[in-house]
């Protein structure tokens, strides 16, 4: 059986955008002896990029200085630590040029991090308010299954998890952990909002959990707030 090492992994992967780079230099090169624009120059085009790894100092600053030296532009990005790894997610826009040079330079500096990346070309047209929006908060003691509940309660009325933020603190004199659950969820279409703030609070009430939640809807000039029962 043959064995390869990590950096001879690396090297492997990095193959295919070295062509992809000599290949995109050739085809500026010709633009630039024929006098035509061999590249299209159109509309902006988006890029969205997923980098994982394990977190070091500098690490951030190095992908967003490669960002900006292939002229590219973050609209977008996240970047949350997990563990001992690190993920950042943006969402990039730029000519075809600097999509192209992004697209076959970043694994190369991703090989260099030690950074899994996944790329994926994307539409970033501006997406039309939605009828229903509900914003919620939970704060429960943590168990299998909690965020499970929840979102599970989102998509039995129909509507679309557009953001979770969850995070666990430890328990303090033989309490268990607490589990704090941040959502935004969207309906495309208007929603029956009492019985929807009356299945929250029972849920949270059947979980012991403090919870609040907020609906906001556009043919209201008013938002309405309901407020689960507290542990």
């Amino acid at each position: 059986m043959v064995r390869f090492t990590l950096r001879e992994k690396q090297a492997s992967h990095a193959i295919p955008a070295l062509v992809s780079s000599f290949f995109y230099v050739y085809l500026i090169v010709i633009s630039e002896c024929t006098g035509k624009a061999i590249l299209p120059q159109s509309q902006p085009h988006h890029l969205v990029i997923t980098a994982l790894g394990v977190d070091r100092p500098g690490i951030v600053n190095t992908i967003t200085r490669h960002v900006s030296s292939c002229g590219c532009n973050i609209e977008d990005s996240r970047l949350a630590m997990l563990g001992d790894e690190f993920t950042f997610i943006m969402l990039l826009s730029g000519s075809w040029n600097a999509i192209t040079l992004i697209e076959s330079t970043l694994p190369l500096k991703g090989a260099e991090l030690e950074l899994l990346i996944v790329m994926k070309r994307t539409n970033a047209s501006r997406r039309p308010p939605m009828p229903d929006t509900a914003f919620i908060q939970v704060e429960v003691a943590d168990s299998p299954h909690i965020i499970e509940r929840f979102t599970d309660l989102i998509d039995k009325h129909q509507m679309n998890v557009a953001e979770l933020v969850s995070r666990i603190t430890p328990g303090q004199h033989d309490l268990p952990p607490t589990l704090y659950i941040q959502m935004t969820a969207h309906s495309p279409t208007r929603t029956e909002g009492t019985s929807f703030e009356q299945a929250f609070n029972t849920l949270c009430h059947e979980l012991n959990a403090q919870g609040s939640l907020r609906l906001y809807s556009l043919s209201d000039a008013d938002s309405s707030e309901a407020i689960s029962p507290t542990r």
